[in-house]
C-alpha cells in the first residue's frame, strides 16, 4: 500500500504514482527490481498487514480487486505541480468485481475506500 497522503489540497506525487513508478521505472526501465516481488509488496503484504482478509490475492472467495495495466506503457505522471495527474498504462481497475476505470476513463470513483489506520 502506498503511504502517499490523501487530502483535498496539494498532495505528494507518490499518492497518485507510487506503483506505476515502481513498475515502469525500477522494474521495466532500470531492471533493478523483480516484477512479481513488487506486485506482492503492492497487494498481498499490505492486505496482510492491514488485516484485510479478502484482499491481496486472486483466488476463489477473495474480493475481485484487479488492476490491468500495459507493462510496456505504465509510468507515473504526477509531479509536485500536478500531484494527482493519472499515470499512463493503467487500462482497467476493478474493485470488488465492479469496473471503476475502463481504458483510462473513470466510470465509478465511489467503489473503494481509504483505510486511515490499523484497526
Amino acid at each position: 500500500a502506498s503511504d502517499g497522503l490523501l487530502n483535498r489540497g496539494q498532495g505528494h506525487p507518490r499518492a497518485a504514482g507510487t506503483f506505476p513508478r515502481v513498475i515502469g521505472k525500477y522494474v521495466r526501465d532500470e531492471g533493478k527490481l523483480d516484477l512479481l516481488d513488487q506486485l506482492k509488496k503492492m497487494t498481498k503484504l499490505p492486505a496482510k498487514r492491514l488485516k484485510l482478509e479478502n484482499k491481496g490475492e486472486l483466488r476463489e472467495g477473495m474480493d475481485a480487486d484487479i488492476v490491468i495495466f500495459d507493462y510496456d506503457k505504465i509510468i507515473d505522471c504526477a509531479t509536485f505541480q500536478n500531484p494527482t495527474e493519472k499515470p499512463k498504462g493503467i487500462e482497467y481497475v476493478i474493485i470488488n468485481g465492479k469496473i471503476a476505470l475502463e481504458k483510462g476513463s473513470v466510470l465509478n470513483n465511489r467503489l473503494g475506500r481509504a483505510i486511515r489506520r490499523l484497526q
